[in-house]
């Protein structure tokens, strides 16, 4: 109803200026005031011609350089007008209409400088370019989204403006044209302390990064590509009279479980949290590179758990979570672990990732050590945010052999974060 109102205003308003001009003339008469009508009569007819002109009818397509991307990546993106007659237009401006998630940026490289100031992080961002389109059927325009944060981005929208050049007759149309964007969480690399492999024989941690334990042989068999030289049983091969090879025996995976805190609390450091959510996803790949296997359980507004399985389907459906998963629910991270630890195999190895440490979650701790076989705490938080609560207790912890790793601003400025283990 508005946009009828705003239609009948406008051409009102050109007829009435057309009528007063050709009164004009009529009443006085002569050549100047003929030339005068015949001259501004063109102009009239076009602001006419461009306000019954429909752009709605335009097609407005999107075209991305990726779909998929790292965050803080950026992808080149080309908006192309197309219409199906020429009618001349002097300028036209183009505005992505961006969804919320868009509305910060994300610097991976430099974020950790802003770790004390996650304030900063929310930037407002638009994207608008203007064209002068003349008789072009077909428009052109790129841009670069830059710095594109984690998560999954809908680009739904485009607004269309165009006008004469007095800015009588201005016309608008959104477009709704339906993109979509994930960023997946980066990977940073990550030294861990210790392997946390285990033999058959015993229980002995191993230093060693080798698939086959090549201290202790279980067998012969015939040389196969690929085996080592020292693998070779001489005595065998000469009574064989072909090339045997020692058989060791395989390692034992051991269980490892990572608990990601995704819970909300007041004051959240959402920097910090971006940080924890890359740690999770470099562990699970550094500790299935060991040969480990390694389950997930995201504790927040849902509780997500992802068994033992050395599935790739399985990975990227932790991928996939960790892009969308956002800090949520009412309850404390605390109450929910001690809830869900039934999920955690006895025995296994536990390593929680977390961005606070509440009151309750000391005596959560001590009660889940004794039900893992080893408890590993990263704790990621800038060094001027860490209260002396915290710090009161994560002494106590240490001071009952629970390690943890408090993971700042300092060690996210080097190259290789390293994750103590013992």
């Amino acid at each position: 109803m508005t946009s009828m109102i705003r239609f009948i205003g406008k051409l009102s308003f050109v007829v009435v200026l057309l009528l007063l001009l050709f009164s004009y003339a009529m009443f006085q008469g002569g050549f100047v005031s003929w030339f005068l009508f015949f001259a501004v009569l063109p102009i009239f007819l076009y602001h006419l011609g461009l306000l019954f002109y429909p752009i709605k009818n335009w097609r407005v397509t999107r075209q991305l350089s990726s779909h998929v991307t790292r965050a803080g990546d950026r992808i080149q993106v080309t908006l192309r007008l197309q219409r199906s007659f020429p009618f001349p237009l002097y300028y036209c401006i183009c505005e992505e209409l961006l969804p919320d998630t868009l509305q910060k940026m994300d610097d991976y490289n430099e974020r950790y400088r802003y770790l004390d100031q996650p304030d900063k992080r929310p930037i407002p961002r638009r994207i608008k370019q203007i064209t002068f389109p003349g008789f072009r059927r077909v428009v052109d325009l790129p841009y670069v989204i830059e710095q594109i944060p984690r998560g999954e981005h809908a680009l739904q929208a485009v607004r269309v403006r165009t006008g004469d050049v007095f800015g009588i007759i201005t016309k608008e149309h959104i477009f709704h044209v339906n993109d979509q964007i994930s960023a997946f969480p980066n990977e940073r690399p990550v030294k861990l302390g210790e392997t946390i492999n285990s033999y058959e024989q015993g229980s002995v941690s191993s230093q060693s990064m080798n698939l086959k334990n090549t201290n202790v042989a279980t067998g012969i068999r015939e040389y196969t590509p690929g085996d080592k030289f020292s693998w070779i049983d001489w005595k065998q091969t000469a009574r064989k009279n072909t090339i045997i090879t020692k058989e060791f025996e395989q390692e034992k995976s051991t269980d490892t479980v990572i608990v990601l805190d995704a819970c909300y609390y007041k004051g959240i450091n959402e920097l910090a949290f971006e940080t924890g959510i890359e740690l999770t996803m470099s562990l699970l790949g550094s500790i299935q590179t060991q040969t480990s296997q390694a389950a997930f359980l995201s504790i927040g507004t849902n509780t997500v758990y992802f068994p033992l399985q050395r599935d790739p389907i399985k990975r990227n459906r932790i991928r996939q979570h960790l892009t969308n998963v956002q800090p949520g629910g009412t309850a404390p991270f605390s109450v929910k672990l001690r809830e869900n630890l039934m999920q955690i195999a006895s025995g296994a190895n536990l390593i929680l990732v977390t961005t606070h440490l509440e009151n309750d979650f000391q005596d959560v701790v001590r009660k889940v050590s004794q039900h893992t076989r080893k408890l590993v705490v990263i704790f990621v938080q800038a060094a001027a945010f860490i209260s002396i609560e915290e710090q009161n207790m994560i002494r106590h912890l240490r001071s009952e052999g629970i390690v943890i790793n408090v993971v700042t601003e300092n060690d996210l400025a080097r190259k290789i974060i390293e994750v103590t283990i013992v």
